[in-house]
């Protein structure tokens, strides 16, 4: 079995594009494969978008996402406003336990980094509770050679294995920072960039970013 923990920059920067595109390139592999968020809020189409790349269209979603608030809002405002309790021993072990019938899983977290996950705490507690090592998702434009470095830093400092950077190009243009964040990238993180998506790409050679 064997396990990595996505996380990004910041929200929206296409960490569920990244991970439906390594579920789809594993299930071609003949690799068996899940990915997961432990946490959701809002809606579940992300999930779902999961669910059908892994090929287990019927999977119940609660076996994927063991804890949805449907406040659309960071989790630890969304647990508050629904009265629910959130708890990173909880989280961690339904995770493991998936986790234990795959040959692979990909846990997705929710928002960037530090995102607030209930009173004190972070999705970067739940990450370090799950012990995994962690594939960095970088939006491809201005401001994220910086957004990077710090995230890659708080990542280091909890003790975890960063492996690399997945660079997503989210936009048709391409400006002078599109064109070189890759280098910088890799110059300032000490990172590689694993991989990079273009604009309305969706494949991804999983043995070379998960190896």
């Amino acid at each position: 079995m064997s396990a990595c923990f996505i996380t990004g920059t910041d929200v929206g920067v296409g960490k569920t594009h990244v991970v439906a595109a390594l579920l789809r390139d594993l299930k071609r592999r003949g690799v068996s494969a899940m990915g997961c968020k432990p946490v959701s809020c809002g809606d579940r189409k992300e999930l779902r978008a999961m669910r059908d790349a892994a090929g287990e269209p019927t999977l119940q979603l609660e076996i994927i996402n063991p804890l949805y608030l449907r406040t659309l809002a960071d989790p630890r405002m969304g647990a508050e406003f629904e009265r629910r309790v959130v708890s990173i021993p909880e989280l961690a072990a339904r995770t493991h336990e998936l986790a234990a019938k795959y040959e692979t899983l990909l846990v997705e977290g929710v928002g960037g980094w530090e995102t607030p996950l209930c009173p004190g705490r972070t999705m970067a507690d739940l990450a370090a509770a799950l012990q995994m090592p962690v594939l960095l998702v970088v939006s491809n434009r201005q401001g994220a050679v910086s957004q990077a470095i710090l995230t890659a830093r708080a990542i280091q400092q909890r003790g975890l294995e960063c492996r690399g950077i997945i660079l997503n190009q989210q936009s048709e243009e391409w400006d002078t920072a599109a064109v070189t964040n890759r280098a910088m990238l890799e110059e300032y993180t000490g990172l590689p960039v694993l991989a990079e998506l273009i604009f309305g790409d969706d494949e991804l050679d999983s043995a070379a970013v998960l190896a």
